[in-house]
């Protein structure tokens, strides 16, 4: 598998943000590392990458049995759900990439919150 794009709107750090791995200065790139303050979203990148392919991520433990209270459900602490940003309606991570039989693929997750209403 080869990473052509990813795609965040509204998860934990990152409001917004589109990597293009077929433009310029990634597309000639062979290797590059993941680098930044805390808190710049180094970690939600990749969480980013397993909820699009997987709908879940490994920073989120599955031995947790605290729960919050999302969408008037009662929800684990380690769920996915609350990797969205406080104060948002909707979160999504998308990845686009290249298979193992050439053929590009688009692998989505979302999540919102009962009639897209954010909490405030």
């Amino acid at each position: 598998m080869k990473l052509l794009k990813i795609a965040i709107t509204n998860l934990a750090s990152i409001t917004r943000a589109d990597i293009d791995f077929e433009k310029a200065p990634l597309e000639q790139a062979g290797l590059f590392a993941i680098t930044g303050d805390t808190g710049a979203g180094k970690s939600t990148l990749l969480d980013a990458i397993c909820l699009a392919l997987y709908a879940k991520t490994a920073r989120l433990k599955n031995d947790l049995k605290n729960t919050v209270s999302f969408n008037g459900d009662d929800i684990k602490l380690n769920d996915p759900r609350n990797l969205l940003r406080r104060g948002c309606a909707e979160g999504s991570a998308e990845v686009t990439f290249l298979g193992q039989d050439g053929e590009r693929y688009l692998a989505k997750w979302s999540v919102a919150r009962a009639r897209k209403k954010s909490l405030r």
